[in-house]
């Protein structure tokens, strides 16, 4: 049992002159019976799964190192005031929740740096009541400094997710951080809204497809052919759409970024051939639309920008919303007199919205998925950072 980026070589490594092999390894050989394989996305969920899999079969030639070591696990401290999130080689603690075993411990460490990324948590049994190293970088809640029961509550939510996570649930997670992130939004609390939609990205970032150094090697012109493997998808899912695509050379994507209605800005950024043209970037500073009215200020900026027949025109408009922002894009297209092609990309569940406000969602098995995730993430990054630096100014300036 194991994990393989090259399926084929992994499996014909074990059929080849078995004298090579070890005594361990020529009894394996004897008692294939079946081969059985599950394709996942990334080597995290590969490993979560693999995990999970050995633990329910204790499959004999997975249960021990050959030093005699017991099989890395991941121990939680669930019933502590402040869980910690720890290592262990051996599951005796009736107060703790274990997951694994991994296969190796740089595996097992793998996955909790990942997951630290998105959910600091405490990496130490007792930890002392006062901000340690790991708190300065981000890593490490340090929630019992304060010990109000507000943060205690938001570290065992936190802890809640990870177990989540830990055990293979990867897309309840995100479906349950969505709905937080919009119950913030609701209330208008932006700033924790933004948290959440942090969090959902470091998730995407961590479970996207891994290619592997050496694929570099055989074919150096990977991340080209990747390229156009995407871009070919998404040309493909939105012809079936009813949306005539030919040509994706050059697509554009807007975001709105703003607090309230204050600050308002608009992002532009251009990929070209599957990859961010970045010189064609450009940022919108909304002034005569007051009021937070983001499907206004879309429609605003998006006509701004076709009044510039200087730039190169777009084979492809995504507007960063659902239906009311393609109906923002429609207008401004319209206005402008020119014909081009727009979508719609709805956050909360990575669907298209096509001009016809027809629906169609992104499988994740789609390339196209992983570069309108992309090129989304990036409109985002660029109109939120200008946004942050015009409310600085703004404040400094009083």
């Amino acid at each position: 049992m194991g994990k393989a980026k090259n399926l084929k070589a992994r499996v014909a490594s074990y059929f080849q002159n078995i004298k090579v092999f070890g005594v361990k390894t020529k009894k394996l050989i004897t008692k294939i019976a079946r081969i059985e394989h599950t394709i996942v996305e990334s080597e995290i969920e590969a490993l979560l799964l693999e995990a999970k899999i050995i633990k329910k079969h204790i499959p004999p030639y997975n249960v021990r190192w050959t030093d005699g070591k017991s099989y890395p696990f991941i121990r939680i401290t669930v019933k502590q005031a402040y869980p910690a999130v720890l290592t262990a080689r051996r599951t005796d603690d009736a107060k703790s929740t274990y997951f694994g075993p991994y296969p190796n411990i740089s595996a097992m460490r793998l996955v909790l740096r990942s997951l630290r990324r998105i959910f600091p948590f405490h990496s130490t049994f007792n930890h002392p009541k006062a901000y340690c190293l790991y708190h300065h970088l981000g890593l490490c809640p340090c929630a019992n400094v304060n010990g109000s029961e507000k943060e205690k509550r938001e570290y065992r939510k936190n802890i809640y997710k990870i177990t989540q996570f830990l055990d293979g649930k990867v897309a309840k997670v995100k479906k349950d951080l969505e709905k937080e992130r919009n119950e913030y939004s609701k209330k208008e609390d932006f700033e924790n809204s933004a948290k959440i939609q942090n969090a959902l990205n470091a998730i995407e970032l961590v479970t996207q497809p891994v290619t592997l150094p050496f694929e570099y090697e055989v074919n150096p012109n990977l991340v080209s052919d990747k390229r156009e493997q995407e871009l070919r998808s998404l040309v493909k899912i939105l012809r079936s759409a009813g949306v005539p695509a030919q040509t994706l050379q050059r697509i554009e994507c807007y975001d709105i970024a703003n607090i309230q209605g204050s600050n308002p800005v608009g992002s532009l950024v251009v990929f070209t051939n599957g990859e961010k043209d970045s010189k064609w970037y450009r940022k919108f500073k909304i002034r005569i639309i007051k009021g937070p009215n983001d499907v206004l200020m879309m429609q605003h900026i998006i006509f701004r920008r076709l009044k510039h027949t200087e730039w190169p025109m777009p084979d492809l408009i995504i507007v960063d919303g659902g239906k009311a922002q393609v109906g923002a894009a429609a207008k401004a297209i319209g206005k402008s007199g020119k014909k081009i092609l727009y979508v719609g990309l709805a956050k909360r569940e990575e669907i298209i919205v096509t001009p016809d406000l027809k629906e169609v969602r992104l499988l994740k098995s789609e390339p196209a998925l992983h570069l309108v995730q992309r090129i989304r993430n990036e409109a985002h990054r660029f109109a939120t950072n200008y946004h942050k630096n015009l409310r600085s100014k703004t404040f400094l300036l009083g």
